[in-house]
């Protein structure tokens, strides 16, 4: 297995994504975002602020060439696993569905945060079991998931909803802290498990995500 984490100006966590993957032997490669000549697994993108995230967080990402790679990988039926940044950038590219405000409290929150394992059908969380009640760091100002009723409802319906938060802290709907598309090959999630895979941080719960797209 192959894995690509795509690098933007201002992306600050495709190193910790790339230590976790190899903690699980996997081979990554750190793509530079103006990169089109890549193939891959999985396509990573991580958390940070691409291009400083100044005009909207992942408006300007959304354009990069690496992104033309990305699509095509998408409509072969690849994975992606986007990371804060990175479940924006799914977001503004229509690739999962909804949008992303600031925090009710307009304020950055970085903490550990309790979320529940919605469901457990799907790539990345399927060594968990449904339910679960499991603790991940958040680091965000935009966090805030918004939809409309007719897509919040589709969402559930077709168990695209992956992880919920257990005492919302940035007002997102319905608690939604992570979902996926209809096909269960694209995630996006606003926790990092890339920042909890070693016992030396406290945890290596993000290794158990991870080793969901291996076997």
């Amino acid at each position: 297995m192959k894995v690509a984490i795509i690098r933007f100006p201002g992306t600050n966590c495709e190193f910790d994504t790339a230590y976790a993957f190899e903690k699980l032997g996997v081979k990554t490669e750190i793509i530079w975002h103006e990169r089109q000549d890549f193939s891959a697994d999985l396509i990573v993108l991580p958390g940070g602020f691409s291009y400083g995230d100044y005009l909207r967080c992942a408006a300007i990402a959304k354009l990069a060439p690496a992104i033309k790679t990305l699509k095509k990988h998408v409509q072969k039926g690849g994975y992606v696993l986007g990371i804060c940044n990175g479940f924006q950038i799914l977001l503004e590219l229509g690739l999962l569905k909804g949008a992303m405000k600031h925090n009710n409290s307009l304020s950055f929150i970085s903490k550990m945060q309790t979320l529940q394992v919605v469901s457990n059908n799907n790539a990345f969380l399927k060594n968990f079991q449904k339910n679960d009640i499991i603790e991940l760091p958040i680091a965000h100002g935009e966090g805030n998931y918004f939809n409309d009723d007719d897509s919040i409802k589709m969402l559930e319906d077709k168990d695209m909803i992956l992880l919920k938060y257990i005492n919302n802290p940035n007002g997102s709907l319905n608690d939604i802290a992570g979902i996926c598309d209809e096909n269960k090959k694209i995630f996006g999630l606003m926790p990092h498990p890339e920042r909890v895979c070693d016992e030396i941080l406290g945890s290596n719960i993000g290794l158990k995500m991870f080793e969901g797209f291996l076997h």
